[in-house]
């Protein structure tokens, strides 16, 4: 059992009780979504957004840089900035919460440690909490900086059935377009395993033979996933998957070929979502490692540029693969951001 003594839930149940956290919250709801439109701003779609991240040859975090330090290649031609945000920058983000049956049995450790997550952020981080389970998805709390309001949104996750990943994801990109020019992550809790797609996986081992049914899926080709990515691009969203035990083809009990191709394929797909945005997928080996991996990651939020250029014809929807390159003017230090974007 986890005991959080720093999070806004546990300080005001301990002081208040649940109903008046619940009173506070519906009443806070309504400033908080007035106040919220001060800086929701419209989102010029010929810009390319990118979140970039530097560190040193030791793998430390570089947080002091100018825009000047950077230079931004597309297609390996140099591509002028105009606009930059430094590390301090608030976020968007939206808390995406796998409420599907395959999570049923361990719903305490993901609230207790999603609650510790919110202790971890900035104090002008925007967080929205949104679910999917089998009744489709489903918001419970919206963009806010009230840690209270969406500590309580979060004990209210529940659900079972199928697991619509993607749609959720496709909400939670839809819900981020409202928020204009801040910067924008999606940080999504799951196994992976989307009910639709696997449906399409499994008739494609069914018909495939021994020898092909490892490489029959192939996962770059779902129409869900790269609906998913080319909305991600347009808004500059970067998505970091924290990838259940329950999803991990290793620990499959059954090493049946057919089962783990499934699952693979949807671990593949949770990679794919973090490379071509500029994120990473964090394993989560067991369950008590929830709240380090939530703690990390909202340290390495911190640690992130934001950083927007003009694409050379932005009216020219090819289809085509733009690949992307940023340099540092220091010869020591790395930049990590996604590797470029289909022109769709």
């Amino acid at each position: 059992m986890f005991v959080f003594s720093g999070s806004y839930l546990i300080k005001a149940s301990a002081r208040f009780g649940l109903t008046a956290l619940f009173c506070a919250s519906f009443f806070l709801s309504f400033s908080t979504a007035v106040s919220a439109q001060d800086d929701i701003l419209k989102t010029d779609t010929s810009l390319v957004q990118l979140n970039v991240g530097v560190v040193d040859r030791q793998g430390r975090a570089i947080t002091s840089l100018a825009q000047g330090d950077f230079a931004i290649y597309e297609d390996d031609v140099k591509r002028p900035i105009v606009a930059f945000e430094p590390t301090q920058s608030p976020f968007s983000l939206v808390m995406l919460l796998d409420m599907s049956g395959s999570t049923v049995n361990f719903r305490q450790q993901i609230q207790q440690a999603a609650i510790r997550f919110l202790d971890a952020l900035a104090p002008e981080d925007r967080v929205a909490v949104i679910v999917f389970n089998g009744k489709g998805v489903r918001e419970l709390a919206g963009f806010t900086t009230d840690r209270q309001k969406t500590a309580y949104a979060i004990t209210l996750a529940s659900g079972s059935g199928d697991s619509p990943i993607f749609d959720g994801l496709t909400y939670s990109l839809k819900q981020l377009a409202a928020e204009g020019k801040r910067r924008k992550a999606i940080v999504a809790l799951t196994d992976g395993l989307d009910t639709q797609v696997r449906k399409s996986d499994r008739a494609a081992v069914a018909k495939a033979t021994e020898v092909e049914v490892s490489t029959v899926i192939k996962p770059e080709a779902s129409s869900a996933l790269n609906s998913v990515l080319a909305d991600a691009d347009r808004q500059g969203v970067t998505i970091f998957p924290l990838a259940l035990p329950s999803g991990d083809p290793r620990r499959l009990p059954l090493p049946d070929p057919r089962i783990i191709a499934q699952y693979s394929a949807a671990r593949t797909r949770l990679q794919m979502l973090a490379d071509r945005t500029g994120g990473q997928v964090s394993d989560i080996r067991r369950l008590d490692q929830m709240a380090r991996v939530y703690a990390e990651l909202a340290a390495h939020l911190r640690t992130l540029y934001s950083i927007a250029y003009q694409a050379p014809n932005p009216d020219k929807r090819d289809g085509r693969w733009r690949a992307i390159r940023v340099d540092v003017t220091r010869p020591d230090l790395i930049a990590k951001t996604k590797t470029g974007y289909y022109a769709k």
